[in-house]
C-alpha cells in the first residue's frame, strides 16, 4: 500500500471566516466526492484570506496515488480560477 498526501496553500477572495468557510466547505466536499479522498482544513483557520487543506489517498500503485494527487491540482485551477493556488507539497508518506 503507498500513501501519498498533499498540502494546498490557497489564498482566497474573502475578508471574514464567514466567507472562508463557505469557500473551504464547497472545496472539501466537492474533492471528497469527486477524488475519493481525505480532505480537512489543517492550518490557518483564523485566517480569513487563506487557507491550508490537506487531501491523502491510499492505493496499492504509487504512481496511480499521486496521479489522483495532481488531479485535485489541475482540478483546482481550472474549476476554481476564484481560488489563488499558492503552493502545493505532495509527498509519499
Amino acid at each position: 500500500m503507498h500513501v501519498f498526501s498533499a498540502l494546498f496553500k490557497l489564498h482566497l477572495p474573502s475578508t471574514s471566516l464567514k466567507g472562508k468557510r463557505g469557500l473551504v466547505k464547497s472545496v472539501l466536499a466537492r474533492t471528497r466526492n469527486s477524488f475519493n479522498v481525505a480532505a480537512a482544513e489543517v492550518d490557518l483557520q483564523d485566517m480569513p484570506g487563506t487557507a491550508i487543506l490537506a487531501f491523502v489517498t491510499v492505493s496499492e500503485n504509487r504512481s496511480h496515488a499521486r496521479r489522483v494527487l495532481e488531479r485535485i491540482e489541475e482540478w483546482l485551477v481550472e474549476e476554481r480560477p476564484d481560488l489563488d493556488l499558492l503552493a502545493v507539497d505532495i509527498e509519499e508518506r
